[in-house]
Order: structure tokens, then sequence, then C-alpha cells
């Protein structure tokens, strides 16, 4: 799983690169960007957080409960999904001019057009995105977990692919008032075109795993009562977030006004790298995690899902917590090397990097409130997520307006970062504090002093990092050179470093992580590596096994 999530990341960062190396990061960008952020707000209002964390608990439920190990229930769910979300593409595609009047009102007129007219080519990808979902919930919850993994591989080649066509036809810094409306249609339908082959690609995968779908419309009242009654909560969830996200994306479209150089597309490139360490092992490991804890919690063994959320939060976080670091440190030299090309200066690319860093320092808070929302989901329970969905919205919004209203311009995009980072800090310390009357216990202590352990062994890595950027600093200027010999000599030698600190101080996962990764690759058989490391966490592709 976390092979197949690095391949879709990294293909997806490439195709990143490309979209920043043709359109830039300034007025084409944003509009680009914000129309295409569009699909997932819609779609995440409307049945996102469903499909991700309500369906699969059910299914599994349903598989252990019923005759036909739950092949009528999933039929069922598929067919209500998909008629629901073509219900939905249909009428957000007629709204799309209304949409982006609401997130982007303030945005200037050539601009606003071309933002307008990539939205009714993006919005029809809701459709498809609800599919994809659907799809992986039925595949995880009978244990398949790659394909969903991999598919977006498919969709990122795609994009690259048009990318290089749109670069060979329409060359670089274009606008919105240059840019030609064939070029237009090229990256619109292009990108669309992507979604619609990764959804393609999971059908194999649906039917080796011996589900056949069909339209199947017997719902049982109950079931749509229990799919309502969780889903109704977690929609109050979902919109908590997504208030959230439109303050920060009307926030982003304002400062776009004053300062060119800030704005949405900066702010969306930086969450993009921030995503990586956490999409490549926290994603991996919640996916894995969910239906097994759905199924301790459905038996009553509570013991069992304390443990699974232990072991889920430390063998994530003995990456994410040097990542972390080092990413904050060298955030600014990577994004050099990555986006200071074509339609993007080294400035840009730079001020890129200080977004990221800013959202790094909080990358460890996100994936503990992440890990913690699925327990609750685990044990049925939408509710108290939504109770603190509103917590942590407050949090965001206010933090937001302090970020408008006290820094520069050209400093808001940081003031976002950090906001995003608070609210999650304080809605993993709501969380766990509601949590622990729940399961009397999280495993606190453990957790507590491996993630210390994990810190202090990032620490010398962090500052051999910033002198990496001195050393190199004196050698070249800011550019593609300098940022690719400080990432890479930084970033190599201080994960040398945090592994060696890590060993010394005897933190176990890292042990195990060093175990895993020798038994996979080596072919032999994975030794044992501790007192912590529990049966089952090292199977080799469906949930782990007691």
């Amino acid at each position: 799983m976390a092979l197949g999530t690095l391949a879709s990341r990294l293909t997806g960062f490439l195709s990143t690169l490309m979209l920043v190396y043709a359109i830039g990061e300034q007025e084409l960008a944003n509009a680009y960007n914000v129309a295409n952020t569009l699909p997932n707000v819609v779609y995440n209002l409307m049945l996102g957080g469903i499909l991700t964390s309500v369906v699969v608990p059910l299914l599994v439920t349903a598989a252990k409960r019923d005759n036909d190990r739950g092949d009528g229930y999933f039929q069922r769910i598929f067919t209500l999904g998909v008629i629901t979300l073509g219900a939905i593409t249909l009428v957000a595609t007629l709204a799309a001019a209304l949409i982006v009047d609401l997130y982007a009102h303030s945005v200037p007129g050539p601009e606003h057009h071309v933002m307008v007219v990539f939205a009714y080519f993006f919005i029809p990808q809701i459709f498809f995105y609800g599919v994809s979902s659907l799809t992986g919930a039925i595949l995880n919850a009978r244990g398949r977990f790659a394909a969903p993994m991999w598919t977006p591989v498919i969709n990122n080649i795609v994009v690259i692919l048009i990318l290089l066509m749109y670069i060979a036809v329409a060359g670089l810094h274009r606008t919105p008032t240059t840019v030609s409306s064939g070029e237009v249609r090229l990256l619109g339908i292009g990108t669309t075109l992507g979604i619609i082959a990764q959804t393609a690609a999971l059908i194999p995968s649906l039917l080796r795993c011996g589900f056949r779908p069909r339209p199947t419309f017997g719902f049982r009242r109950a079931e749509v009562s229990e799919i309502g009654r969780l889903a109704g909560w977690l929609a109050g969830y979902v919109i908590t977030t997504q208030v959230s996200f439109f303050s920060t994306l009307v926030i982003a479209n304002e400062i776009s006004r004053h300062d060119p150089s800030a704005g949405y597309s900066t702010y969306s490139y930086a969450y993009l790298l921030f995503q990586m360490p956490y999409a490549i092992v926290g994603i991996s490991v919640i996916t894995a995690l969910l239906p097994r804890m759905s199924a301790h919690a459905s038996a009553r063994r509570y013991s069992r899902v304390r443990a699974d959320f232990s072991t889920g939060i430390r063998l994530s976080a003995v990456i994410v917590v040097p990542s972390a670091l080092l990413l904050a440190v060298l955030g600014g030299p990577l994004a050099e090397f990555l986006f200071g090309h074509g339609s993007t200066s080294v400035a840009n690319a730079h001020y890129t990097g200080e977004v990221f860093a800013v959202f790094s320092l909080g990358l460890v808070p996100y994936m503990i409130f992440q890990l913690l929302l699925r327990v609750f989901y685990s044990l049925h329970d939408s509710r108290t997520p939504c109770l603190i969905g509103l917590v942590t919205m407050t949090t965001n919004i206010v933090m937001n307006l302090i970020a408008l209203n006290t820094l520069p311009p050209g400093r808001i995009d940081e003031g976002l970062a950090a906001a995003f980072g608070v609210a999650n800090l304080v809605g993993s310390i709501v969380a766990w504090r509601l949590l622990i009357r729940r399961v009397g216990s999280l495993d606190g202590r453990v957790i507590t002093r491996s993630l210390v352990k994990m810190h202090v062994a990032a620490i010398p890595s962090a500052i051999f990092a910033i002198e990496m950027i001195f050393t190199v600093g004196v050698i070249l200027h800011p550019g593609s050179a300098f940022g690719l010999i400080t990432v890479v000599f930084g970033g190599c030698g201080g994960l040398l470093i945090y592994v060696l600190v890590g060993r010394a101080l005897r933190i176990t996962e890292i042990s195990q992580l060093m175990a895993t990764v020798g038994g996979r690759f080596g072919g032999g058989s994975q030794p044992g590596t501790g007192t912590q490391q529990r049966p089952g966490t090292q199977g080799r592709g469906g949930p782990p096994r007691r």
C-alpha cells in the first residue's frame, strides 16, 4: 500500500511540477487551481466523508452479519451511491458559475471568466471521484487495499501528457488574457479525462474480488436509517471543514489582488507538498486499520482498538516526525529546486517553500487528528467528530482572520498554513480527551514516550540541515542547483543522523520499520523486533491478522 501510495504521490507530484512549469503560480494558475478544487469541495460536502469513513465500517459489519457475506448490501449501497452522485453532479455542473462566484467573487474579469470555463469542465469530476471512493470502500471492506493506492498513477500520467501537449501548443507565460479558448479546453478536458481513467482502472480489481455491480433497488428501511444516522452527523463535520476551507480560499483569492506572487495557487502547491509524507505513510496505515478497528469495535474488543490506534500512531510517526522537522528546514531550497522553472520565478518558488515549511510544523498534529477521527468512525460514532469539527472550524477561522489583519499580503499564505496547523492541534487535544471517555485509555504513555524520543532524535537532523543551507549558500546562489544540493545532502545526512540517534535512544519503531522494509525487499522472513511488536502488523496484503 505504501509503495502504491508512493508511486501515485510521486507521479502526482511530477504532474504538479509540470503544472507549475506550464502555467506558473499567478493569475492563470489561480483560475485553474481554484476551479479544479471546486469538484472536491462539492463532493466532500455531499458524499466524500460518508464514502470514506462511514461506508467501510457498515460494509465490514454487513459482511460478517449477512449470509451472502454482505453482497446484497454492497450492491444496494453501490446503486444508491451511483444514483446520488449522478444527481449531485448534474445540479453542480448547472450551477458552476454560481459556485465560482461564491468562492472567488473578488477575482477580476479575465481571470474570473477563465475560472468559470474551467469549472464547467472540472465539476463533472464529482461523479468519478465518488464512484472511485465507493469502489475503494468495497475493495477495502473485502481486504483489497492495493488497487485504490495505485490507480491515481494512471490519472497523473494522463495529466502529464496533457500538460506536455499544452506546453507544445501554448508555450509558457500565458495569462487569462492571452490564453486561447482551445488551450483552455485542452487543459479542462485533459484534466477530467485523467479522473475518468483512474476510476475505470478500478473495475478489474472490483471484478477480481467477486463483486459485479448490478442495479439493486431493494433498500431496507433499517439500512437507510443507519446510513442516515451516521451520515447526518458526519455531514455536519464535513460542513465544518468546508466552512474552514471556504474562509481560507476567500482570503487567498483576496490577497492575490494585492500581491500576485501570493494567493491560492501558492497555498495549494505548498499543501500538496505537505501531504506527501502523510499520504505515503499515514493514509496507508489508516486505510489498513479502519476495517480492522471496525471489526474489533463491532465485537466490543476495545483493548484491541486501543492497540491498533497505538500501533498506527507510532508506526506513522517514526517517519512523519523527522520528515516534519527536516521539511520545515529545507522547505525553501526544496521548492526552489522543484518549482523554480518555466513560468515560475525562483523568488516565487522560494515563497511557496516557506509556506510549505510552516505547513510541515503541523504535520504530526494533523496525522494524529486523522487517526483519532478514524477511531470514532470505527465505533460507529460520527456525532462526536461533528462536535469536534465545530471547535476546529472556529479555531481555523479565527486564526485565518488574525493572519489577514496582522500580516502583510505577502505573508498571509504562511499565516493560513499556521492556522491550519493550530486548528489540527486543538482538534487532536479535544478528540483525545473525548475518546478516552469512550475507550478508557489510548496507550498515551507509550505513544508520548515514543513521540518524545522521535523528536529528540530528529532535532540533530534539523540542525544538520540548517548547517547545510548556510554551507551551500556560501558557494551557490539561490536556484535549482542550490536547492538540489542542499536537499540531497541535508536531507540524506539528516535522515542518517536520525536513524543513528534513534537507535542509540532505543526507539523500537525504527527497528520495526527497518525489519519490515528488509523483510519486504530482502525476500526473507521478517525477524522479531522487540517487545512492542504485535502479531499481524506486517502482513503482505490484506488486513493484519491476529
